[in-house]
């Protein structure tokens, strides 16, 4: 696969990355605390199964190295959970012995968080890619219109142009190189 067949089939992640791109959205568009720690994007040269091993086996080493640094990063001491019983759980302990945390428990499950009126795309790096939320809202505590954009859905439209011409028995090894999720596919 090259890099411009992947570009144009909207491919992300390691996928994309296995051909050359070196495109990651925690680099790109920095959200949470990425932007403070330091990991480098591996990337591939020709897309192929190997590329795209050998990019998800160099990502595990920079998770190792992102995970290590917010390890070093948590307070010692204190909560680490935000204070705003509107918006998080109450203490498990709270929910089965008080009615004060089975109410708050119930409130948020039941009837959603209450979101301001407008629409929103908010995306993240995952394992496969970008997964991105398009969330339209009319300000209840359910989305008026959500739609997901899965990763997967993308990379599949790339097994065809990755097996035509192909030996039978490399149908198998193509199709797990791009860890497919039959569930993010079912459009």
């Amino acid at each position: 696969m090259t890099a411009e067949e992947a570009i144009s089939l909207g491919w992300t992640g390691p996928c994309l990355r296995a051909t050359g791109v070196p495109y990651d959205v925690r680099k790109a568009h920095p959200y949470l605390h990425y932007g403070e720690v330091d990991f480098e994007v591996p990337v591939g040269t020709s897309g192929d199964v190997c590329d795209r091993f050998q990019v998800r086996f160099a990502e595990l080493r920079q998770s190792a190295r992102i995970v290590q640094q917010a390890l070093d990063r948590l307070p010692t001491s204190g909560s680490v959970l935000l204070d705003d019983p509107r918006v998080t759980y109450p203490p498990k302990h709270d929910v089965y012995t008080t009615i004060e945390g089975t109410i708050q428990h119930f409130k948020i499950v039941m009837e959603g968080l209450k979101l301001p009126a407008g629409e929103v795309y908010s995306y993240t790096e995952g394992g496969n890619g970008e997964l991105g939320f398009y969330l339209v809202s009319d300000g209840s505590g359910t989305p008026f219109r959500m739609r997901i954009r899965p990763p997967c859905f993308y990379v599949t439209a790339g097994l065809e142009r990755m097996i035509t011409g192909q030996m039978l028995a490399d149908v198998v090894p193509c199709f797990g190189s791009v860890n497919y999720v039959g569930g993010e596919c079912d459009h």
